[in-house]
């Protein structure tokens, strides 16, 4: 089983740190690891400390088709291409703009590494 990890362009705007909305398309990453957590994956979102976020793998599924949420994470889809996360932090709001087919390749690619035997 192999770790998953892709860099995802997306949008973000963010009460917590303004000068993001004004960078225009920054990247994030996106880990999935199927040995330590098969049922979430972490997002890290840029800026001056590095954040990350644990979001359940099933929930970012469904949120690509109609609209989820799960302690400070709701997901919702936004048109035909687009797909929103928003991450609620005591700092506060972040709202980050992803590619549908962005997040998809993802999923598929999680399924794939989950379902790689282990190598011995």
């Amino acid at each position: 089983m192999s770790v998953v990890e892709q860099y995802a362009r997306v949008h973000i705007v963010t009460d917590a740190n303004p000068r993001l909305e004004d960078r225009g398309a920054v990247f994030v990453v996106l880990r999935y690891d199927p040995v330590s957590d098969p049922r979430r994956v972490r997002v890290r979102l840029p800026g001056t400390a590095d954040r990350e976020w644990v979001v359940e793998r099933e929930l970012l599924e469904r949120g690509l088709r109609a609209p989820v949420a799960s302690g400070g994470v709701r997901v919702w889809p936004c048109g035909r291409v687009q797909a929103v996360m928003e991450f609620h932090a005591p700092q506060g709001v972040s709202v980050v703009e992803f590619e549908t087919k962005t997040l998809t390749r993802f999923l598929r690619s999680t399924y794939v590494a989950a379902a790689e035997p282990v190598a011995r």
